[in-house]
């Protein structure tokens, strides 16, 4: 009964910052991964940062030293830092927590960087 929603998302020119939050409705103790994808017009959905249960984190090499991925106990929430941003970044981004028994999504938020 875990549902996510996710917010931050908006207009930024090159060079700029945006932080995407994803709030869980509840709780989540058990927990593999948690991680933030994204999806550009006409493409398949891709990962772009990943943290483990542990705070192992990985990333895409295309946003290695710019985004930052962390969670947040206390607020419930995984968040994306995103600095430096380039066109090349406009997508949706979508939240994604895989437990032992399931798979969740967020909705997804519209990030656009113009040039």
């Amino acid at each position: 009964q875990v549902q996510l929603m996710e917010s931050g998302g908006g207009l930024v020119q090159t060079g700029g910052s945006l932080r995407l939050s994803c709030a869980a409705s509840r709780t989540i103790f058990s927990f593999n991964t948690m991680a933030w994808y994204l999806q550009a017009p006409g493409k398949q959905r891709e990962l772009v940062a990943v943290i483990t249960r542990g705070g192992a984190t990985t990333y895409s090499d295309s946003v290695k030293g710019r985004f930052s991925i962390s969670r947040d106990s206390t607020r419930n929430t995984v968040d994306l830092q995103m600095n430096s941003l380039k066109p090349e970044d406009t997508a949706v981004y979508y939240c994604k927590v895989v437990t032992a028994e399931r798979t969740y999504w967020g909705q997804g938020t519209q990030v656009t960087v113009s040039s």
